[in-house]
């Protein structure tokens, strides 16, 4: 069973640092996340960040949540190399909104730009604090002393030293986290920028970690719910009389469209969910996905223009060339591997929900608005998430749990299936880009025209990755959004893996009419050193061959710029009749200061392969409001045997501060990909997915 964890641990002894909690909102308070999800006012001023035990041991909180990407295992490291203790010796706590400061949501790849800086001037806080404290046992001042392996020492006598628990032991110290506290240089670091053990990997690969599926409280109901049998379709009628007599069934409850069978298991509740008696009213003239290209086109609003500069007449007036492609990229699924659950439990007025949600704080507000009680009234825990990629930022299946375990006054858990996690779960925008360039005969691009349009109804989706890095002094950047026959949301880099797609296609295009080597062509239009750095080691890690293409040596590169991380991609392959093998990728990334380069590799990886995913099998096939592939079994996503070998250079300056990681690698993957299915057959392939179009 789920034990609910404490949430006094700052009431104790110790050294508590304690700060400002709007480090929580996003880079721009303006920009999607605001506009996506409202939850932008925290509850809370200050919050503690970090506590030193009397035992010696450190724990800091933060209001990320852990879905896989490492951050407990990267903020770790910044804590243990600031606070000088071993790695093994500090814990993170993370997503529960009774014990962490507030945070807007783990998305945007923020946690060790943002968070993950404050928890290491809360160390560093923390140890400026233990250096006061030793000066009057080890009778010297603070600047004759440092601190190291959890002691405080003389600086050059390490016999002579005091035990951090000796310091703190028996005493309650509050102290204010320093903005302006020194960090530790580069030069002094001995964890971060080192590989380490991630923190959390015995629990994961024994099973000892606990998912939101995995979550059981005493007395608690399984929830099978009645869904429709298609997106817009309306229940007729409903027979629940054999349900209801079923073994093991407690209740039926229908609260507005909120139909449902608690049970006292799932294995009952499922099968007394077979033989409901439903009629229902489907729409069956919903648009299919052949029509989406054309409904893209057709329905375009809101145009927003991201970048603008010079005069494009002029600029193709002075072309020596001109190329103008479509691109088009379906809709995709965010394929978790674990569905989401919830488990809602009421005690009076007050909530407890275990949800493996992106956004704890958020979604305490939302539960908060809708049972009409203080946010103080909800408490929401996120256990470990088995990947989200967007998806579960916003999270309907903790209001159903929490209505039902009202209604049935017993803990109620509802747990999506891998079908439901896919049909009731949001999409990758689908996208039609259309774009003109103009360039010279030695390969400089002159103008510049790129029209976007992303489906749905947040048009900031598709804004991010649309500007062009290319030198050109005459460019026009327009993002539109359109209807959306099915619920577009949040997906790894938003709209940014899309937009670079047709962009470093289009530049290999420019590169065949010119007959310039692709990577040279790059290179001639970029002045940004942090571009050309990751470009050159990509190619150089691989064995770029070079010449005019196609070469038929079945190359292709890309480059991106995303969460402030410049990468490039570089890949070999081989196709065979209708399968594409990508045998090597080489990946570069400057993520400036990379304070966990295992991690950082690890997500560069991770990044990689699930864009060989979109760019080769991936598409939602959908007619008439019905889901055709929502499993596994139909919706192909990569498979061990499909991971090439891996190369990742890690290229950042530690002086530079860092910038994100978790969603670099999956921005150029499929452009790359595409480019050097070209380069070995000749086909040009503007459409996703490439094997679905190979010939």
């Amino acid at each position: 069973m789920t034990e609910v964890p404490p949430t006094n641990e700052a009431d104790g002894d110790g050294l508590i640092v304690t700060g400002e909690v709007t480090v929580g909102f996003p880079a721009r308070p303006g920009g999607y996340g605001a506009a996506a999800y409202g939850n932008t006012q925290p509850k809370m001023e200050q919050a503690t960040w970090l506590v030193l035990h009397p035992d010696g041991n450190a724990t800091a909180y933060a209001g990320k949540v852990e879905y896989g990407q490492g951050i407990r295992w990267g903020l770790a490291v910044e804590v243990a190399d600031e606070l000088r203790l071993p790695l093994d010796r500090v814990e993170v706590v993370l997503g529960d909104t009774d014990r962490v400061p507030w945070d807007m949501g783990t998305f945007g790849s923020q946690s060790t730009a943002r968070v993950g800086l404050q928890l290491r001037k809360a160390a560093a806080t923390a140890r400026e604090k233990l250096l006061e404290l030793a000066t009057d046992h080890l009778a010297l001042p603070a600047s004759d002393l440092e601190c190291r392996e959890g002691r405080v020492l003389a600086a050059g006598d390490a016999g002579r030293g005091v035990d951090y628990a000796e310091l703190v032991a028996g005493r309650r110290i509050e102290v204010e986290l320093a903005d302006e506290v020194a960090l530790t240089p580069p030069s002094d670091f001995t964890v971060i920028g080192t590989d380490s053990r991630r923190v959390d990997a015995i629990m994961r690969v024994t099973g000892e970690a606990t998912f939101s599926q995995d979550v059981r409280v005493p007395e608690m109901l399984f929830a099978q719910i009645l869904r429709p049998p298609s997106y817009g379709a309306t229940v007729q009628s409903i027979d629940w009389s054999v349900a209801e007599q079923m073994p093991g069934v407690v209740q039926i409850v229908e609260d507005g469209e909120l139909r449902a069978i608690l049970a006292e298991s799932d294995e009952q509740g499922e099968l007394a969910a077979r033989v409901v008696q439903a009629r229902w009213q489907e729409d069956l003239a919903q648009p299919g996905r052949w029509d989406m290209p054309s409904l893209l086109k057709s329905s375009a609003q809101e145009p927003f223009v991201t970048q603008e500069q010079g005069d494009l007449d002029e600029g193709f007036a002075a072309a020596d060339g001109i190329l103008e492609a479509t691109y088009y990229i379906p809709y995709i699924t965010n394929a978790p591997m674990e569905p989401r659950a919830a488990v809602a439990q009421w005690e009076g007025n007050h909530l407890t929900i275990w949800a493996g949600t992106q956004r704890p704080f958020g979604l305490r507000q939302e539960l908060a608005s809708h049972f009409a009680v203080d946010e103080e009234q909800v408490r929401v825990i996120a256990p470990e998430i088995g990947g989200g990629f967007g998806s579960k930022s916003m999270y309907p299946v903790a209001l159903e749990a929490a209505t039902l375990a009202r209604a049935a006054g017993r803990p109620v858990r509802v747990a999506y299936s891998r079908d439901e996690e896919t049909i009731w779960s949001t999409f990758r925008p689908a996208a039609l880009i259309e774009i003109k360039s103009g360039f010279t005969s030695d390969g400089r691009i002159v103008a510049w025209d790129f029209r976007a349009i992303h489906s749905g109804e947040r048009a900031m989706i598709g804004r991010r990755g649309s500007m062009t890095p290319y030198e050109t002094p005459n460019a026009f950047v327009e993002v539109s959004r359109s209807d959306s026959p099915l619920r577009s949301g949040s997906y790894r880099s938003l709209g940014g893996a899309v937009n670079h797609f047709a962009r470093e296609v289009h530049i290999d295009e420019i590169a065949e009419a010119t007959g310039i080597d692709p990577v040279e062509l790059r290179l001639r239009n970029l002045t940004e050193p942090r571009f050309r750095r990751v470009l050159e080691v990509a190619a150089d890690r691989l064995g770029w061959s070079g010449g005019e293409p196609p070469t038929r040596g079945g190359q292709g590169i890309a480059i991106a710029l995303d969460v402030g991380s410049y990468s490039a991609t570089a890949v070999q392959l081989d196709v065979q009749g209708s399968e594409v093998k990508v045998e090597r990728v080489a990946a570069s990334l400057d993520c400036g200061l990379t304070v966990n380069p295992d991690g950082a590799r690890n997500q560069m990886e991770g990044g990689v392969v699930m864009g060989m995913g979109t760019a080769l099998y991936e598409a939602v096939d959908f007619e008439a409001g019905r889901l055709l592939n929502p499993g596994f079994a139909r919706y192909r996503v990569p498979r061990s045997t499909d991971i090439p070998t891996i190369d990742v250079d890690l290229v950042g300056d530690p002086e530079t501060p860092s910038t994100g990681a978790g969603e670099p690698g999956i921005v150029p993957i499929a452009a790359a990909i595409s480019n050097a299915v070209f380069d070995l057959t000749g086909e040009r392939h503007r459409e996703l997915p490439i094997q679905r179009h190979l010939r």
